[in-house]
């Protein structure tokens, strides 16, 4: 009981979030937040947005499914997300987007939510979080600077 609660409570903090700043997507999830609805709901689902050099060299999140929001190198959007999204869920499903610092994320939980996802959430903060006052990521929230479970390479 107290998990499901846990669960409620979770969920609609992040859609006070996504309504409070007028995303259109179901909620905006800390790291944490996500984290702790993967270990609840067997069917909930995080799909990592960054390229796949990103995963490769800083980090990937175990049990993610990477699915590129932009290719690599060029940077041009991935012109199969959408189909290669519903290859991997269905629209029922609930939707976790991570990506580097939270913009790749956004866009994509944005697309999902307009192809007809009705649980599409952003991870907020991303992997490595935001820039510190040096301009360096990783010091300031994100997945990684969380504690939360990652492996390199």
């Amino acid at each position: 009981m107290a998990d499901e609660l846990s669960a409620k409570s979770i969920l609609s903090a992040a859609q006070a979030r996504a309504t409070e700043a007028g995303y259109p997507y179901r909620g905006a999830l800390l790291p944490a937040e996500a984290h702790r609805l993967l270990e609840l709901d067997p069917q909930a689902r995080l799909v990592d947005v960054r390229t796949r050099p990103e995963l490769d060299y800083v980090g990937r999140i175990p049990g993610a499914a990477a699915l590129e929001w932009q290719r690599y190198p060029d940077g041009l959007p991935n012109p199969d997300f959408l189909r290669q999204l519903h290859a991997l869920s269905n629209p029922q499903q609930p939707l976790f987007f991570i990506c580097r610092s939270g913009a790749r994320s956004h866009a994509a939980a944005s697309a999902a939510t307009t192809a007809g996802w009705q649980e599409a959430y952003n991870v907020l903060q991303g992997f490595e979080g935001d820039r510190d006052a040096a301009g360096h990521r990783g010091t300031l929230g994100g997945w990684r600077f969380g504690g939360l479970p990652w492996i390199q390479g």
